[in-house]
């Protein structure tokens, strides 16, 4: 595993009035690792996400992306450096191709960002990456089809294709496999795990589904309101009883089994 840390962040925090949604946070993630994010609903996951994104800025604390200060870039910035982000519901353009969404996604990190209108023949790299990017998620069967006529788990791996697009370094995914028939699951995990290792990737997951957490993380984060409430491998929080009572009130273990 590599040594090298791609993101840092040193007591970071959210307060929405005398809600505090992300408190004191500090987590080292590693470079061309899967790094989750688990805990209960109202644990400041999102939240979190948001403020490594720039869509929210903190209110307290540092955050470093490859050594640099990140901490109140917004979000357009922050992609340009190279930080893709999911969101739990998806965030396509219904009423275009599955190759025009992939295309509109390379060019908006490009220079010619603000001519969405033209003709997608003037720029052939867009159409010659946007291609790449549909064979690589696996959809380039269905680059002429409209993004709202896909089902929803074609829809996630259009998704991810966006994100793929202008080539980040990190990227966060939040929920990636939220709403996906249980039989989808393991073919986007074994595809974001292909484009994590072909592109020495390093991926991080915020998910409720412990089956995939459990079986692709490198290290697991545990968020409770707020806080980080256990680090470590999936076999050390597996084991950690404190972290069973907190986050699943003892109804679960942490292999997504009902407690007996």
């Amino acid at each position: 595993m590599a040594d090298e840390i791609i993101l840092e962040t040193r007591a970071v925090r959210r307060e929405f009035g005398a809600l505090v949604a992300v408190d004191d946070v500090s987590i080292k993630v590693q470079a061309r690792t899967l790094h989750s994010i688990i805990g209960p609903n109202g644990a400041g996951k999102t939240t979190f996400f948001n403020l490594l994104s720039g869509n929210l800025a903190p209110t307290g604390g540092r955050i470093f992306f490859k050594g640099r200060d990140i901490t109140r870039l917004p979000v357009h910035k922050t992609a340009h450096l190279g930080i893709g982000r999911s969101f739990q519901i998806t965030n396509l353009f219904p009423n275009l191709t599955v190759l025009e969404n992939i295309r509109l996604s390379c060019q908006a990190l490009g220079r010619d960002n603000f001519r969405f209108f033209q003709s997608h023949r003037r720029f052939k790299q867009y159409e010659e990456r946007a291609w790449e990017v549909a064979q690589q998620v696996g959809l380039a069967d269905q680059a002429p089809l409209l993004a709202r006529t896909l089902p929803h788990g074609a829809q996630r791996k259009l998704e991810l294709g966006m994100i793929l697009a202008p080539d980040p370094e990190l990227l966060l995914l939040d929920e990636p496999t939220a709403g996906m028939a249980s039989e989808q699951v393991p073919e986007l995990m074994a595809l974001i795990e292909r484009i994590q290792e072909a592109g020495q990737k390093t991926v991080m997951l915020v998910e409720h589904n412990m089956h995939v957490v459990m079986g692709h993380s490198d290290k697991i984060t545990v968020m409770h309101q707020g806080a980080v409430l256990a680090e470590g491998t999936p076999d050390e929080i597996a084991a950690n009883e404190t972290v069973q009572t907190a986050y699943l009130g003892g109804l679960y273990d942490l292999a997504g089994k009902a407690a007996v």
